[in-house]
């Protein structure tokens, strides 16, 4: 049985690639800045590339940062396309794809773009320290809410399918087990890209080792939960603890490309209990939905 078991893990890592992650996160992002004098300028500019960054660092933004106005000495003029334009507030003549610097309030300046430029999120968290935090919380997200779903998938194949069109194919995986483990290292290599640091198995040994461990954890515990019984049974403390599960497996990826250290088990358990909750709230609520479909038929 755990060779068996041990076999569909290794077939889903397989189904991972980490090049692709790569790519988007190596992708460079062309920003222009556009101001009414240099002091807001170097404001804008030190938004993007804060003083904490490493000296390289700030090299490779100062290639990718393109005054558009007022122009400095010395500055070569900016390419021909830029991937975004941030303007100063209140400024005329702003492009219409272009986005506004709010000096007070910088954070919305952050969701503003990444809600129309999603795919450039990975990318501009790697470079571009003020969109990490927002990113990272979207990839956990992301993650935790697609293993929900296929767990309830698992649980109900003859109603999920007909409510909703998930973003995968769930014939493609043996078990939840593989799924989850194949998700939550996507959510490695993904967590590494929008915090600057390596991705890859050699270069993220430790952190695949530990996802790959944990899947036997989750094993265990899915073994114990009747999912298949009379509609719903089951099903919220699964979905919940495949949400919890995979939501500390997130957090604790986050800590260590943060800041280099880990959750102390006090703060692993708290984690796990928040996930849980989360997790659950969101089963219910789609259960609801299934229930409510089933009546309508």
């Amino acid at each position: 049985m755990v060779n068996s078991f041990l076999a569909t893990i290794g077939k889903a890592i397989r189904s991972v690639n980490p090049d692709e992650v790569r790519g988007m996160a190596d992708r460079k992002v062309h920003i222009g800045l556009m101001a009414t004098s240099e002091s807001r300028l170097n404001e804008m500019w030190f938004w993007l590339a804060p003083v904490e960054i490493s000296e390289a660092k700030r090299q490779t933004l100062a290639a990718m940062v393109h005054p558009l106005g007022p122009q400095l000495p010395d500055m070569p003029p900016p390419p021909a396309r830029l991937d975004l334009e941030i303007w100063e507030g209140g400024m005329r003549n702003k492009p219409e794809n272009a986005f506004t610097y709010y000096p007070n309030d910088p954070q919305r300046t952050v969701d503003e773009i990444l809600a129309k430029h999603d795919e450039l999120g990975l990318a501009l968290s790697r470079h571009y320290l003020p969109f990490r935090r927002t990113v990272s919380e979207k990839i956990i997200s992301a993650i935790c809410n697609e293993n929900v779903l296929f767990s309830i998938t698992t649980s109900l194949p003859n109603i999920v399918p007909s409510v909703l069109a998930l973003p995968f194919a769930v014939g493609e995986f043996a078990s939840d087990t593989a799924f989850l483990t194949v998700n939550q290292l996507r959510m490695a290599f993904l967590l590494a890209g929008a915090h600057d640091h390596p991705i890859g198995y050699r270069q993220q040994k430790a952190q695949v080792a530990s996802v790959i461990a944990g899947a036997f954890g989750w094993r265990a515990i899915a073994r114990e939960l009747v999912s298949k019984i009379p509609f719903g049974g089951g099903v919220i403390g699964k979905a919940g603890i495949s949400y919890a599960g995979t939501w500390v497996v997130g957090r604790s990826l986050e800590r260590l490309y943060k800041v280099g250290g880990h959750l102390t088990p006090r703060e692993r358990k708290n984690v796990y209990g928040e996930g849980l909750e989360r997790g659950r709230q969101i089963a219910e609520k789609f259960m609801e939905t299934v229930r409510a479909a089933r009546v309508k038929k």
